[in-house]
């Protein structure tokens, strides 16, 4: 093992958060992104350092703490919990976090000032960095941007809103003088802002000629007070931006903590809003104090809702919470690193995040996991099998290739900040082995006692393309990764795994695994949404507890659905929502406790079904194992007597007693076959 002293750095930062209201999805957006990246960077042997924070200062702070009739200090303070309380929420694992109104900051952002005056004195009148002058012109205090350099009224080109008048003596910063050093950073470094076209728009912003800016104020008394001259606080993008040195121990350049051993940042990850004041103004104020310039500005775009921007002044916001605690974590990770293409605006939908789980998740990793383990333990007596050279069966997929295929392309892609194209891998990789399984059909296989080693050795592949995807796909979705890693029977954590070393046949034959669980159960949309729901009205209007849109539920519990009068007809569309399939039973068996209850394994073509059945007074699980049936494919998964049951058996109710007697084929019909 390598020590942590000998491992390369890997230093990567969010924006600094304002701290003035609730985060919601699309501020997690960022957070989760670098966690993954984090994540990734880790499991291919790097020491990283992950900051965070929150940006505690502005007039925009101390109005919103007039508002609700508290001090600044309160407010940030109970902001920055539910800050904390979330990315706990959302297993972000970062190893730095950095408020603005802690000590040791504001003694970072003064010394930074300090050095930079220092190096003034070495400079001419009209070329010094920072200089006394009167501002006046237009700001707006939500972006912390400065609109306009006149009187003149003029609105926000990032949120709309007018601007207001500021007129003051400030501190200002030459950033005119830089110019020509940023535009030879550029040149010198084509990567240093991704994507690319974001960088086209830095560099024109800054081709077009740069205006000097304020970086303090005299009317705002919330802020970090100019050395020397304590009327003026620091604007907040000079006192934001120190942030990210501040945070790993920057004191002023000579004295600092050890920590500050991974400046310069590698990454700082941010929404496209704020991309001009990290790639032109952070770079410019990091010159001019003589500090080293970090390697690269990462924007993505911004998260929409109903195709525009999510505000909390439009109340159009998606919280994250909710989600979480309906679909688990993994589930809003996996979506939004999944469906949104890193870089571009992308849209959010609660019916596509369900839409995806359901599809990708339950259906998807947690079908494969928990067909592959339970076979191992049904046919294997629990342990991974070996795979014996010449015996699998014949096949178009060729292990290991897939799995090698796969782990170079999410390897590439993670590295490329293409996420969608990472995690695309995995699944890719998953459905090849779904695919294989469906091929080779290890369950009929294991009938047959000659063809053992035929069976041993596909149920191999399988769990060997399973191991492959946990290991690509454990940055994105982790907790259910490593859920399914001790299922496998793995010791320690998958984290340790090395994803740029990963190699076919990491699993030992022989190992015993653990019991299977689902570990992403199918969810029904309307419920899930409507739960979603009613805890996001409960976040915008503490008290209320239903879905602006949902009526009341009865007492008890949901309210029934209003039954169809006899006869009554239904529409073509109602009827093409019910999906059935034909489906061969493989086994069957009573449920404990329940005289009429079986619990059936059902083969429907692209997987083996479990089904809870009320048939066990006219059928034996004996009469029923090879049985043609028809099955209710997709409907929501339910328990009885503790047992979860993914379909429903469709039989005909005969006499008084309502006989179950099921129905069946005449004609060869193969396994999956829909009916219409």
């Amino acid at each position: 093992m390598i020590a942590a002293n000998d491992k390369p750095k890997f230093y990567l930062t969010t924006p600094i958060y304002y701290a003035n209201s609730r985060p919601h999805v699309g501020s997690a957006y960022t957070t989760i992104v670098c966690d993954v990246i984090a994540r990734y960077k880790r499991m291919c042997g790097y020491e990283v350092a992950y900051l965070t924070g929150t940006d505690e200062h502005g007039v925009n702070i101390e109005r919103a703490a007039e508002k609700q009739g508290i001090g600044p200090a309160e407010l940030v303070d109970r902001n920055q919990k539910i800050f904390l309380e979330l990315w706990k929420l959302l297993g972000i694992q970062y190893t730095h976090f950095i408020r603005t109104t802690e000590t040791r900051h504001a003694r970072a952002v003064q010394n930074l000032v300090r050095r930079t005056l220092y190096r003034d004195r070495e400079r001419g009148a009209g070329q010094k960095a920072i200089y006394k002058a009167k501002y006046e012109g237009r700001y707006c205090i939500y972006d912390n941007l400065y609109v306009s350099d006149s009187p003149e009224p003029a609105d926000c080109p990032t949120c709309g809103r007018p601007g207001e008048l500021v007129s003051e003596e400030n501190y200002f910063f030459r950033l005119s003088a830089f110019q020509e050093r940023l535009q030879e950073l550029y040149a010198k470094n084509p990567q240093f802002v991704v994507p690319d076209f974001r960088f086209n728009e830095v560099k024109s912003f800054v081709d077009a000629g740069l205006r000097d800016i304020s970086i303090s104020r005299k009317s705002i008394k919330w802020g970090i007070p100019w050395p020397e001259d304590p009327e003026h606080v620091f604007y907040v993008w000079y006192d934001a931006l120190t942030s990210y040195i501040s945070g790993i121990g920057f004191v002023d350049g000579e004295h600092d903590g050890p920590d500050f051993k991974f400046w310069p940042a590698d990454i700082h990850a941010m929404g496209k809003e704020i991309i001009r004041f990290h790639a032109v103004y952070w770079p410019a104020f990091l010159m001019a104090a003589g500090v080293a310039l970090p390697k690269q500005i990462v924007a993505h775009g911004w998260l929409l809702f109903e195709q525009e921007k999510m505000s909390k002044s439009k109340g159009n916001v998606a919280y994250p919470e909710p989600i979480v605690r309906v679909l688990g974590n993994d589930a809003l990770r996996y979506y939004l690193l999944r469906e949104v293409v890193f870089g571009h605006d992308g849209n959010f939908s609660r019916d596509a995040l369900l839409t995806r789980y359901n599809a990708d998740l339950a259906n998807g990793l947690g079908n494969l996991a928990s067909r592959v383990l339970t076979m191992i333990q049904n046919y294997c007596g629990g342990t991974i099998p070996a795979s014996t050279a010449g015996e699998s069966p014949e096949s178009k997929y060729l292990f290991p290739a897939p799995a090698d295929q796969a782990r170079n392309s999410a390897i590439r892609a993670y590295e490329d900040f293409n996420f969608s194209a990472a995690v695309g891998a995995a699944w890719e990789l998953v459905s090849v082995a779904d695919r294989y399984l469906v091929e080779t059909k290890p369950w009929e296989l294991a009938e047959n006692s000659e063809k053992r080693r035929s069976m041993n050795t596909v149920l191999s592949h399988a769990v060997g393309a399973l191991h492959f995807a946990l290991v690509l796909a454990h940055p994105v979705i982790p907790e259910a990764t490593q859920r399914i890693w001790e299922q496998l029977g793995q010791p320690g954590k998958i984290a340790d795994q090395r994803i740029d070393r990963l190699q076919w046949g990491g699993l030992k034959p022989g190992t015993r695994i653990g019991k299977p669980e689902g570990v992403f159960p199918r969810m029904d949309k309307k419920e899930a949404s409507e739960r979603i729901e009613t805890m996001e009205n409960e976040i915008r209007n503490p008290g209320s507890t239903q879905p602006a849109s949902a009526p009341a539920p009865a007492t008890g519990g949901a309210a029934p659905a209003a039954a169809s009068a006899p006869g009554a007809k239904i529409g073509i569309e109602d009827f093409a929502k019910i999906e059935l399939r034909v489906g061969i039973v493989k086994s069957a068996e009573k449920v404990a406790g329940a005289d009429k209850l079986l619990k059936v394994m059902v083969d429907i073509g692209e997987e083996v079904r479990q089904i809870v059945a009320g048939i066990a007074t006219a059928y034996t699980p004996e009469e029923l194992v090879g049985r043609k049936l028809v099955i209710v494919a997709n409907l929501a998964p339910r328990k009885l007597r503790g047992v979860e049951s993914n379909g429903m058996i469709v039989a005909a109710s005969v006499g008084p007693e309502g006989r179950p007697v099921l129905c069946t084929f005449t004609e060869d019909v193969p396994a999956g076959a829909k009916l219409k």
